[in-house]
């Protein structure tokens, strides 16, 4: 009896458990890149192996599911799905990955919060949005997007007291930091900089995305079509900034893994259970688990690496969660006003219907 249960709780459960390996991906994501970048692995060069992998795993998958159904591609579009690729994916990734010589895998992963507040100010600023100033969604999208942008800067410029809980795990109390290497103010402020530039240039991608796809709708094909573009234009930055040929040897260590993991485990599994999440429960009950990452992030560096963990990190992840499920509010609320105002002259016409077949 007790078997029914458990798999109708299962199927139940299904999108929350996608969700959860999702979020741990991402944040495994980050700790194997801090873990590759910090142990003297080129950013550029990982970057391009990264592409490699992604690229080699896509193509037969998209070949196999898409083949019958591929768009045509013309000059412009191949030209606009090249410049995509560079801003959003070539560039974007190489400050990423350069970003985290200079800052911890918790605040890359506690970004990530940051992408649907910019994407909204973005999108506002280009008209895409509108700012509904007398609907409640509208104030609690601006508001959330503030709230987020204040914990990103809490987060990364605001240290207050340690957080000493973890004293009983290092010897004499003392805890140490993957992240303490940089004295310098310069050096400190760079890594936050850098990795909020990148998180401007993936939210721009993702506005991209939305008429390169209605020219393109082969969703896999696309993807590959940019991974590929991306690996070529890594390529050329990886040979410009890194002239050191044994830079590029990979062996059997963390180098390997991190860039295999990044770029099969990541690009390929993670896109397949987001997709299916959003198919089951829409985009916004998938946004909804991205502070997940940061918990897990911030768990897994603070045991195994004994990175040093701040109230005021801790008060920074606080607002950047809480202005990230305001921000995911007011656009659940927008789109179900979208959705009344769509379904309601429908409904008129089916209530006139009836009232004639009755006469």
């Amino acid at each position: 009896m007790n078997s029914p249960k458990l798999v109708m709780a299962y199927e139940n459960n299904k999108p929350y458990i996608a969700m959860f390996i999702v979020q741990a991906i991402y944040a495994g994501m980050a700790l194997l890149s801090k873990a590759s970048i910090s142990s003297g692995m080129s950013p550029f060069i990982f970057v391009v192996y990264r592409q490699a992998f992604a690229t080699l795993s896509l193509a037969p998958v998209a070949y196999f599911f898409e083949r019958k159904n591929v768009a045509q591609l013309s000059y412009a579009l191949i030209w606009k799905i090249f410049f995509s690729s560079l801003i959003g994916i070539t560039i974007c990734l190489n400050m990423y990955y350069n970003a985290l010589d200079h800052t911890s895998a918790t605040f890359a992963a506690a970004s990530t919060n940051l992408i649907p507040a910019i994407t909204f100010v973005i999108a506002l600023i280009l008209r895409i949005e509108r700012m509904h100033i007398r609907e409640m969604h509208g104030w609690a999208k601006l508001i959330g997007s503030i709230v987020s942008v204040s914990g990103a800067l809490v987060f990364a410029f605001v240290k207050g007291p340690t957080l000493n809980f973890m004293s009983w795990y290092t010897p004499n109390g003392e805890v140490t930091s993957m992240t303490n290497q940089f004295g310098s103010r310069s050096e400190f402020i760079k890594g936050p900089f850098t990795i909020l530039c990148s998180n401007i240039l993936w939210s721009c991608w993702g506005i991209m995305q939305a008429p390169i796809m209605k020219e393109y709708p082969a969703k896999l094909s696309l993807v590959t079509l940019q991974c590929g573009f991306s690996l070529m234009q890594s390529i050329v930055a990886a040979i410009a900034m890194e002239r050191n040929l044994s830079a590029w040897k990979l062996g059997w260590d963390v180098h390997l893994l991190s860039v295999a993991y990044c770029g099969v485990i990541v690009t390929a599994l993670t896109y397949w259970l987001q997709l299916w999440s959003i198919e089951k429960r829409g985009p916004v009950f998938t946004a909804m688990f991205t502070p997940l990452a940061l918990i897990i992030t911030a768990t897994v560096s603070t045991f195994l690496w004994k990175e040093t963990l701040y109230l005021g990190s801790v008060c920074g992840g606080v607002l950047l969660a809480g202005g990230l499920y305001f921000v995911l509010w007011g656009k659940r609320k927008e789109m179900d006003g979208k959705m009344i105002e769509d379904t309601s002259p429908t409904q008129v016409e089916t209530t006139l219907d009836s009232i004639k077949t009755q006469e």
